[in-house]
């Protein structure tokens, strides 16, 4: 069989995990566009080009992430590093996809907090804010198009906007009531709760794939309960030694050891993307614990929409302004900073990684499609709400800097207008419309200074 890239069957060779390593460190530099992008590229790159497995496996394995919670593009690249070279390709995959993104929010949380006064940096993040209050709000017209498709799930949609935005009930006691409703309602009316389909595989030919729709799962691929519970307890453990060596140094009213409780809790509720987490977020880290203001939050966000990697990535700006600002290490705020992003960094992807090291084993013996539950369903209908919160509540602080409604940004009312419209009508890549809105926001601050 001869593929369009003239290779022939014969001519694929499995990667070693030094060409693997290669390949995933270029996809965590290259990783921006948000997860539909990134998987569209591990999907040209892994299964078009490289070949190195089918359409069905990677599709197989892209509906499982996309039923856990977090970042399901990590998740995908861990799982299938891990079916190609067991647990250290999946930690290579999915360490990789998160190491770019965390170093570079680093240096620019750090230019943010050292020069972050300075007008030409108010100037950028003046365009992109704006930027970022579209992009949220596409993000809910988006997942609202996929799910929203009768009354009883606009009705759930409106009840989480009123619950968190009017009442400020937390975010997960929403999406616990949401999944509530799903599981009820599927009951009595189950084709209103069947809406969200799985990802299908192509039944077109194809050529063949190192990993091929009918290639048994290797050795350390199939399935078993102790395996199961060794990892586990391996998860477990990481995250308890971590969590007590935190205590242990700097006590449990510490900020480090906050940071670590409260984003293993978040890394466990983003169903529905870093989007639906991020009201989540914010309620901890700027209504409660204070790590941060809200309009730090919202140039983070800024600033995350900038790089490669899983949107949720932000949670490294949160904690590196959180370390800054509250000196937990005495004078040295870029090492207090750090600390913070990487503490923050480790405790929530950890749950991505046991996702996979633990469950894979038991999809990869099912080899059927997943199709999510009415409890999802519920969930997802439930995210849509919270995202126009959080996009409202970002557009007041955009659009209203001083509070005061006779006093609208009109500029920046329209600025946001705009990238709406190139994002909806003219399918405009995230990172252009970034660029686009920052180059504006300097362009306006030196027409200013004529």
């Amino acid at each position: 069989m001869q593929t369009e890239n003239n290779q022939t069957d014969q001519d694929i060779k499995p990667p070693s995990l030094r060409e693997a390593t290669a390949y995933w460190f270029k996809l965590g530099m290259l990783s921006f566009g948000g997860p539909a992008g990134q998987i569209a590229m591990m999907h040209q790159d892994l299964v078009d080009k490289k070949r190195w497995i089918s359409d069905k496996r990677f599709l197989h394995a892209l509906n499982y992430c996309m039923v856990l919670p977090g970042p399901e593009a990590q998740q995908l690249a861990t799982y299938i590093g891990w079916l190609m070279h067991r647990t250290w390709g999946g930690v290579i995959a999915g360490g990789l996809f998160v190491l770019p993104s965390l170093l570079i929010l680093i240096g620019l949380s750090w230019i943010y907090m050292q020069f972050g006064s300075q007008p030409q940096i108010a100037a950028l993040l003046y365009g992109i804010k704006p930027a970022v209050v579209a992009i949220v709000l596409f993000a809910a017209y988006r997942i609202g198009g996929r799910v929203l498709k009768n009354k009883m799930l606009w009705g759930i949609a409106l009840f989480s906007f009123v619950a968190i935005s009017q009442f400020s009930l937390p975010f997960p006691l929403i999406i616990l009531a949401a999944a509530a409703f799903g599981s009820i309602g599927h009951h009595y009316f189950p084709t209103q709760f069947n809406v969200i389909k799985a990802h299908h595989a192509n039944s077109k030919q194809h050529a063949k794939a190192l990993i091929d729709d009918d290639t048994p799962s290797p050795e350390h691929a199939r399935f078993s309960f102790k395996k199961m519970l060794k990892y586990l307890l391996i998860g477990l453990s990481f995250w308890l030694t971590a969590m007590l060596v935190l205590m242990l140094i700097y006590g449990w009213q510490s900020v480090y050891t906050q940071m670590a409780w409260f984003f293993t809790k978040a890394a466990l509720l983003t169903f529905g993307g870093a989007y639906a987490v991020l009201p989540y977020v914010y309620q901890g880290a700027v209504e409660h614990y204070q790590w941060l203001t809200a309009h730090q939050m919202i140039d983070g966000l800024a600033l995350g929409e900038t790089t490669p990697g899983p949107l949720i990535m932000v949670v490294a700006f949160v904690g590196f302004v959180g370390g800054w600002t509250q000196t937990v290490m005495g004078d040295s705020l870029l090492l207090s900073g750090v600390l913070a992003a990487c503490i923050v960094t480790f405790f929530t992807f950890l749950p991505s990684f046991l996702f996979i090291f633990v469950g894979a084993p038991f999809i990869e013996s099912t080899q059927n499609n997943l199709k999510l539950s009415a409890p999802l369903t519920g969930i997802t209908a439930a995210v849509v709400g919270v995202i126009v919160s959080l996009a409202l509540f970002f557009a007041q602080h955009v659009f209203l800097p001083d509070h005061d409604y006779s006093k609208p940004d009109v500029t920046a009312m329209l600025l946001s207008l705009l990238a709406l419209w190139l994002l909806v009508k003219h399918n405009l890549s995230i990172i252009k419309l970034v660029g686009l809105c920052a180059g504006f926001g300097l362009l306006r601050y030196y027409l200013m200074m004529v």
